[in-house]
């Protein structure tokens, strides 16, 4: 049985008419009824809108390849023990690239056979990141070997956002878009 939302899914009324409109949008993205965590935060209508084009951005448009972005997401996901964002990012990343078995070893960690070392650096870094809150020395310089600045940038920017995500959706109880 799952536990009852802190603040459920608004409707036209709660969302009003322009995060309602996005909601409904993103809700046919996913190809379901309802995006609930775009009918929870958009109850804040404002920052909602202001929290968006940054987190479209960093899935969509960054530095870090798409496959490289949904690795970081699937691993903080799994840190932070956040089914919700786990369900979402599990289909999204095997369009990426990232089949059943990648990312198996993704919830393996750094030591799982059949990673490359840029993978591992990824795993590590966002292992300390979410952790520690911060990056060692060492996982640095091994990151910034397979990393642009601007990319490294975003692996922080994306890492703190998911990261918070996931403390989001586990503090108001988001209801799962795919309960099955």
């Amino acid at each position: 049985m799952s536990t009852p939302a802190r603040i459920p899914p608004g409707g036209f009324k709660e969302l009003g008419p322009v995060n309602w409109a996005i909601a409904k949008i993103g809700a046919r993205g996913i190809r379901r009824p309802r995006f609930s965590l775009m009918n929870v935060l958009g109850q804040h209508r404002t920052l909602f809108l202001a929290w968006l084009p940054l987190s479209i951005h960093l899935l969509g448009a960054g530095k870090l390849s798409r496959r490289d972005a949904e690795f970081v997401i699937l691993r903080v996901g799994h840190l932070r023990n956040c089914e919700y964002e786990l369900q979402q990012h599990r289909r999204l990343a095997r369009t990426r690239g990232l089949d059943a078995d990648t990312q198996a070893r993704i919830f393996a960690g750094p030591d799982a056979d059949g990673l490359t070392d840029r993978e591992r650096v990824l795993i590590t870094a966002t292992d300390e990141f979410v952790v520690t809150r911060g990056v060692s020395a060492q996982t640095w310089h091994a990151l910034a070997a397979h990393y642009s600045t601007p990319q490294l940038i975003e692996f922080c920017l994306l890492t703190a956002q998911y990261d918070g995500l996931a403390a989001t959706i586990t503090t108001l109880q988001v209801p799962l878009d795919f309960p099955d």
